[in-house]
């Protein structure tokens, strides 16, 4: 029969360099992918091709023994392996195999480093070549709507461009190998509580230039071969049974060429699901039957089912060269060190008051806070990975041979205070010459599964920093948090803070490297950090009352908000402090079309000491027909300069970078006019701004009895009828309109044309008919 697959010998991993790697021709892993594998699920049964459609267990594709269709794994990313150790056949988030736990978003997001991020994923992908896993499930892109989100720790941004742009990595990266990613979660799941069934109920325009983006980018530019579903309803429907989002939108309008899966319970109604674009129900409800018979009902079109099975079929067709090889090992220390590397790059110094960081290694130190012995490295849920090693700061400090007193000042859990370990504390402070002090959230504080209640760190960490800075003024703060935490009331008792979010399972050694200066901390926030919670504009919609939440802010999310009413905050977005100076100067802005532009500087390195600067480039739109943020980043680049060395970068502006959803049009829109390219390293730290004139599209709405008079004088084509129809008035062949009473004029230019006889009179009437009449003439 055609396309029955018969196994081919095992392959080999490679070996380049010593290291065991696996190549392939198609980095996006499309079709290049391919091998000697060909199914078709034409060959395949009714039924077959239904059982497709659903898991074999809670962590296998479903495999067609009898026509050579394997059941390959999928399983947890996003920032490393979880795979379990036990029974498939049930979700067990704790008995798993060891894996490099890389930094989760949260902290590599603050890298802004796209290659990093790919290398990452690279490594991420040998891992799961050596077990067998066809699809690691991640990156999660969604966006970070409030800094209380549950799972903000394993997201990018609350900024989509910088989301789409830094995630797409883990997708090119994992996918150059032969293995799958699944960009999550399609769309709109941006809080925990009541995650399962609440409808986020946001507008068009809020989807399009907010929630969307970053899966678009991904989408378009590399194919990632799964998506997952969300489980919560957009708008009112599920994700899972929406045929607007994932068949107009992710495959229509944007081109996706692979699966769509459900996440673990998401799919509600296989029919619906399928007829939507489901490919791919998990774990299975064991309910195949129900697609069988609606097919056989004429409820689903057998092509929507075959088309949905093949792109199973396809799936394990592009991971079989992967999975066909045996006896691969990926190197331990290897992705160790990269963990390092990506732990390093992800930490953001917001603070260094009289150049208290870095650190000498003959200071006399004291080490304060339980996380520094017991390090909160990774978020808890599904994505909760066992380490192949742990090192935490004492640990890193140990194999550096840097003498350190310390103290643990408190507990995780949420006891009260142990005046023992705060006496303890304030004894190992008082004979110290600096104290580093590690505070953050516990790991009971965030998780998968709910979402916080409140930004402040536990207030026994926060009162034994008083009473730490009543003994020692030279503090450091170190923080570990998957979200954002306030530092308002605490900030001004350190001399130095440093963010750390979440490093992953080499962060110990990482802030060695950063704290002692061996490496320049070269982090920039991917979040803002507001000085409370009450000043974010989502808060007021937060999360949500009898089963919705509604989206009110619409485009101002984040640093969109903040930057355009001018709201004072803690730290803005892209903010972080280096030991190295940087300067960034002959800053130009070049028209490369109508719609685009290119942006050059020289960035340069003014210090003695190495380090890196990220370039930030914000759109500032002028005067709009749409309530419009401040400015928006699309574009950025991180410099690596040694000492003295100066480069010239340039960044391209493409038309999306001008552009905004228009609903009225039901799609993008770019209006003419000037608009201000700024130049920045952080949203609010803008070292300089050119204008640049975009022509627009060019685009206009028809118009017609709806528009008003306004709207037809700003029309080309309705001008001169307008026009006309003055002139006509004045010669007496139309009625007058009269031109001297402001407060007519006033009513006219903002009421719809049907309605000018309300002003005019009867002969209104004959105004409305003129003009439409005229403007079909115009336009026939």
């Amino acid at each position: 029969m055609r396309g029955v697959w018969a196994r081919r010998p095992q392959r080999k991993a490679s070996q380049v360099n010593g290291n065991d790697v696996v190549h392939h021709p198609d980095p996006h892993g499309n079709e290049g992918f391919m091998g000697e594998h060909h199914h078709h699920a034409a060959d395949l049964t009714l039924e077959e091709q239904a059982s497709l459609t659903s898991g074999g267990d809670s962590w296998h594709l479903q495999a067609v023994e009898s026509k050579g269709i394997p059941g390959y794994m999928i399983t947890d990313g996003p920032h490393g392996l979880r795979k379990t150790a036990g029974s498939s056949e049930t979700v067990d988030l704790d008995n798993t195999v060891p894996a490099t736990c890389f930094p989760p978003a949260a902290g590599l997001s603050s890298s802004w480093n796209p290659k990093l991020v790919h290398e990452v994923g690279e490594a991420m992908a040998e891992e799961c070549i050596q077990e067998k896993v066809a699809v690691i499930l991640g990156p999660g892109v969604n966006i970070k709507r409030n800094p209380l989100g549950g799972r903000c720790f394993e997201y990018w941004s609350e900024d989509p461009y910088l989301a789409g742009h830094e995630a797409v990595g883990i997708v090119t990266g994992v996918q150059s190998k032969g293995i799958g990613t699944s960009l999550k979660h399609f769309a709109v799941n941006n809080q925990e509580s009541d995650r399962l069934r609440i409808s986020a109920n946001v507008s068009s325009r809020a989807l399009r230039e907010i929630y969307f983006p970053a899966f678009e980018y991904i989408v378009t530019t590399a194919q990632p071969w799964t998506i997952m579903c969300s489980y919560n309803r957009i708008n009112g429907v599920f994700s899972s049974e929406n045929h607007w989002l994932l068949s107009d939108v992710l495959r229509s309008q944007w081109g996706f060429k692979g699966i769509v899966m459900s996440d673990w319970g998401a799919d509600h109604d296989r029919v619906a699901s399928l007829n939507a674009g489901l490919n791919l129900e998990m774990p299975p409800s064991h309910t195949d039957d129900q697609i069988v018979d609606a097919v056989r009902q004429q409820k689903v079109d057998p092509k929507q089912l075959e088309d949905m099975a093949q792109g199973m079929l396809d799936l394990t067709d592009k991971a079989s060269a992967a999975m066909d090889i045996e006896g691969y090992r990926f190197d331990v220390q290897a992705h160790d060190d990269m963990a390092r590397r990506a732990a390093r790059e992800s930490i953001v110094l917001l603070k260094n008051d009289d150049g208290i960081l870095p650190l000498s290694t003959d200071t006399k130190l004291a080490v304060i806070g339980e996380f520094a012995r017991t390090p909160r490295y990774q978020g808890s849920g599904s994505s909760h990975i066992t380490p192949t090693r742990m090192t935490s700061f004492l640990d890193a400090l140990s194999d550096a041979g840097i003498e350190a007193a310390f103290a643990p000042g408190f507990t995780l859990d949420d006891s009260e205070q142990d005046a023992a370990l705060r006496d303890e504390a304030l004894r190992t402070a008082q004979d110290a010459q600096t104290v580093v002090v590690f505070l953050g959230l516990p790991s009971e504080a965030e998780s998968e599964g709910f979402d916080r209640t409140t930004l402040d760190i536990p207030r026994k960490q926060t009162e034994l920093l008083t009473a730490l800075a009543a003994v020692n003024k030279e503090i450091i703060v170190v923080l570990s948090n998957g979200s954002v935490v306030s530092v308002e009331p605490w900030r001004e008792q350190a001399k130095g803070i440093v963010e750390s979010w979440l490093l992953g399972q080499a962060g110990g050694a990482a802030l060695v490297d950063v704290l002692f200066g061996s490496s320049s901390p070269s982090g920039k926030l991917a979040q803002s950090i507001p000085l409370d919670l009450s000043d974010d504009p989502s808060t007021v919609n937060w999360p949500g009352e009898e089963g919705h939440v509604d989206y009110g802010e619409g485009v101002f999310v984040g640093y969109r908000y903040y930057d355009t009413y001018d709201k004072p905050l803690a730290y803005p977005f892209g903010f972080g402090l280096s030991y190295a100076d940087f300067d960034i100067t002959d800053i130009r802005v070049d028209k490369t079309g109508a719609n685009t532009a290119e942006v050059h500087a020289t960035v340069s390195n003014t210090s003695s000491t190495p380090g890196a600067e990220t370039v930030q480039i914000y759109v500032a739109p002028g005067k709009a027909d749409v309530a419009r943020p401040v400015h928006e980043l699309k574009g950025f680049e991180k410099v690596y300069l040694e000492a003295g060395e100066s480069r010239e970068i340039t960044i391209p502006l493409d038309e999306r970078a001008f552009s905004y959803w228009s609903e009225r049009f039901d799609d993008w829109r770019i209006e003419k006019g000037s608009y201000g390219i700024e130049v920045g390293t952080s949203s609010r730290d803008i070292i300089g701004r050119r204008d640049v004139e975009i022509d627009g599209d060019g685009r206009r709405m028809p118009l017609d009895e709806w528009s008003n008079l306004e709207e037809w004088r700003q029309d080309p084509i309705g001008a001169q009828i307008v026009r006309r129809m003055i002139e006509e008035g004045e010669n007496g062949r139309l009625p007058v309109i009269p031109q001297d009473n402001t407060a007519v004029m006033v009513f006219l230019d903002t009421m719809p044309i049907n309605s000018l006889s309300m002003l005019i009179g009867p002969g209104g009437d004959r105004l409305t008919t003129y003009l439409l009449e005229q403007y079909r003439q115009a336009k026939a």
